[in-house]
Parts: structure tokens; C-alpha cells; sequence
């Protein structure tokens, strides 16, 4: 058969690298535009604020036919007003290891304390990726964890979470850490004027939480923490939720 019959009639080959370049810039462009509405969204951004920000940089007023430069640039102009997106994370497992486990009770001590105020996994898993220039914490070398675990405590110190004691400067343990976050979670109540200034521990858990401790005993590590995650919750619902993430 000549050469240039063979085929004929046939469809045309496949192409399966074309076919993928058009899905990741569809995908691209997709993302973009996602995110342009996410952080329209995160900046409270009227309409008419948001419909000049897209002529001024599309010459549109709507972002259907604009390029993906121009959505680009439009981004860009939402990160300068404060957009902060976070890095997509890949899907797995959360680390297990001792750093990301520290790590991890730390972030959520902090979003208690209305330091963090994404407390999930990826926010985290964002926040360790500035420090310690990892991609993902379960690939983390563990000889970088006190910089990322000191990160954390200074952040917990600037807040009035103290993380050791005044007067031996040892580190605190387990319970004192828990009743340390309690009292400054309690603190942040009384300075925004929630709670009355005289207020103890046992006030706010009785009178703000309805906390109930079981037994006469002394309470637990998980009495304290469970009265951190209610008082906590208290304080980000009358507005003392401020922080960078």
C-alpha cells in the first residue's frame, strides 16, 4: 500500500500531551478565577470596589473574557489589600512524627487563644512551610523542629501564654501549660471588658461555659484543656478572634 494511503479513513491520532496541556491551563485558569472570588469574599469587597478593580486592570467589567494575565494582575491587587491565600496542600496523612504533633497541639492551643484563626491542618501545615522551608511537615527533618516549635512559643509569649516558670525559668509541664493557656485566655477576656476584672478560673468556667468538673478531686490536664476550648470559643464569638492565619 503507497504511503500515503495508509491510514486513510482513519481518525486522527491522539495526541494525549496537547490534550493535557489544555487541561492544566484550563485548570490554571480555573484556579485563578477561584481564588479572585475567594478573596473577594475574605476583603467584605463591595461590588462596585471589586467591578472597578477588574476594569482597571481587565478594561472589562466582568472576567469572562479576560486573559489569564489579566486575572493575574487582579489577584495581585487582592493580595494587596490583604488576601492571604494558603497554599493548596497535598492530600496524605497528617504527620505523626514528635515535631508535628507538638506542632500541631500548639497551633490549636493558639486558635484558643485567638493568636491562629485557621486552625487546620493545612493552615498549619502553610505557617511550618514559611519557618522551616519544608513543603510538607511529614517530610519534615526533625532537626528542624525547635525553630518551628520556637516559632510557636513566642507567638503563645507575645500573647500572654507563658511557657515557662517565673521563678525557676524551667519549662512548664504538661498541666501547667493547660492552666497557663486558661489564665490567659481569661485575660484576654477581662482586658476586652467580657468577663469582670475579679473573675478567677472557677468563675469563668462556671458562670461564662457551664463547665461542670466532675468529682471533688483537683482537675485533670483534660479539665483544662477542655475549659481552654470553651473559653476560647467564648472569646472568638464576642470578637476577640485577631491573628495572621
Amino acid at each position: 500500500m503507497p504511503a500515503a494511503l495508509k491510514g486513510a479513513g482513519q481518525a486522527p491520532a491522539f495526541n494525549p500531551a496537547r490534550q493535557a496541556q489544555f487541561d492544566r491551563a484550563t485548570q490554571n485558569r480555573r484556579a485563578m478565577l477561584a481564588k479572585i472570588q475567594i478573596a473577594r469574599k475574605d476583603l467584605a469587597m463591595d461590588e462596585d470596589d471589586y467591578r472597578q478593580i477588574v476594569f482597571d486592570k481587565t478594561g472589562r467589567t466582568s472576567l469572562k473574557e479576560a486573559s489569564d494575565r489579566d486575572l493575574h494582575n487582579v489577584l495581585e491587587v487582592m493580595k494587596a489589600k490583604g488576601f492571604k491565600p494558603v497554599p493548596k496542600i497535598r492530600r496524605g496523612s497528617p504527620a505523626e512524627h514528635p515535631m508535628a504533633t507538638k506542632a500541631r497541639a500548639l497551633w490549636i492551643s493558639l486558635h484558643h487563644l485567638c493568636v491562629v484563626r485557621n486552625p487546620s491542618e493545612e493552615a498549619l501545615e502553610a505557617f511550618a512551610q514559611r519557618q522551616i522551608g519544608c513543603d510538607r511537615l511529614v517530610w519534615a527533618r526533625q532537626s528542624d523542629a525547635f525553630k518551628l516549635i520556637e516559632a510557636l512559643k513566642d507567638m503563645a509569649i507575645r500573647n500572654g501564654w507563658k511557657q515557662h516558670n517565673p521563678a525557676t525559668q524551667k519549662p512548664l509541664d504538661p498541666l501547667g501549660l493547660q492552666i497557663g493557656l486558661c489564665g490567659a485566655i481569661l485575660t484576654k477576656l477581662k482586658d476586652a471588658g467580657h468577663v469582670p476584672a475579679n473573675w478567677e478560673l472557677h468563675d469563668a468556667a462556671g458562670k461564662l461555659c457551664g463547665f461542670q468538673h466532675a468529682g471533688d478531686g483537683p482537675w485533670s490536664i483534660e479539665d483544662y484543656a477542655s475549659l481552654a476550648a470553651s473559653t476560647g470559643r467564648k472569646l472568638r464569638a464576642l470578637g476577640g478572634a485577631n491573628g495572621p492565619n
